[in-house]
């Protein structure tokens, strides 16, 4: 018995965040989001992922998420059996090489309805040599953690409608009513983090949308409350290896 094509299925959009409008929902393929132009947030279980130019997200099979562009975006979709990528079981970001972002948009150009299409050796070959190298980018974990912590969700709630707030441990403690310690304790089970680390995961989040969406690093400085350029690029390069420039140039490479 031969064993089945290789195959994904695809969709490709232009939207703003007004216009694309999703609810929560599953799929029962795993599902890679692939920025084209423009940034992606999605929405996982309580976790907020930020997908821009030079990442996918995946998304396992069966795991409830909704995906909405930032601003205006072009976003290809590709389903595929979770059978065929020997990718984590959880979602994560994957960094996608200009090699792989030209393959998918290829494919997703053609017709896969037609199983002519689908069986042609030399799509096969594209789609085999597709899903080995997918399943050797490195992954980022490029989220927000909004816990299921009721407290912890009022707080993550705040920095992400301020992420400019500079309230310290003690400041959140007595807004929440509690002791430094049962503060950070609670931070540390919901996150897996320092509460300091989990509001640098936030900046991340966010310096990369407005990055993405052209804004100066001065200003997403100035807008993620630092005192200086220069606190915030050692921030970001500790996070992410480049500094801001050389991040954004890379994904535009």
């Amino acid at each position: 018995m031969q064993n089945a094509p290789l195959s994904a299925r695809f969709q490709v959009f232009t939207a703003t965040h007004k216009e694309f409008k999703a609810p929560v929902h599953a799929h029962k393929e795993g599902q890679l989001v692939m920025p084209i132009t423009g940034s992606m947030l999605c929405e996982i279980d309580n976790d907020i992922w930020m997908v821009p130019l030079g990442s996918a997200m995946w998304i396992p099979p069966h795991t409830p998420h909704r995906n909405r562009p930032v601003s205006a975006a072009s976003f290809c979709f590709m389903f595929v059996d979770a059978k065929h990528l020997s990718l984590p079981d959880k979602s994560c970001t994957l960094c996608i090489n200009p090699l792989i972002r030209e393959m998918i948009l290829h494919l997703s150009s053609l017709d896969t309805i037609v199983d002519e299409q689908i069986e042609n050796p030399h799509n096969q070959m594209l789609f085999a040599v597709l899903f080995n190298m997918l399943a050797s980018m490195p992954a980022e974990q490029l989220n927000f953690s909004l816990t299921q912590d009721r407290k912890i969700r009022k707080v993550a709630h705040i920095l992400l409608d301020n992420p400019s707030d500079r309230r310290k441990v003690k400041d959140w403690a007595d807004f929440l009513a509690m002791s430094e310690r049962t503060f950070s304790r609670l931070v540390q089970k919901e996150t897996n983090m320092t509460f300091g680390a989990w509001r640098r995961q936030l900046h991340i989040v966010i310096s990369l949308r407005l990055l993405t969406e052209g804004e100066s690093v001065q200003t997403v400085s100035e807008k993620l409350g630092y005192d200086s350029v220069s606190a915030f690029i050692t921030m970001f390069k500790k996070a992410l290896k480049k500094s801001p420039k050389r991040y954004i140039k890379s994904i535009h490479a």
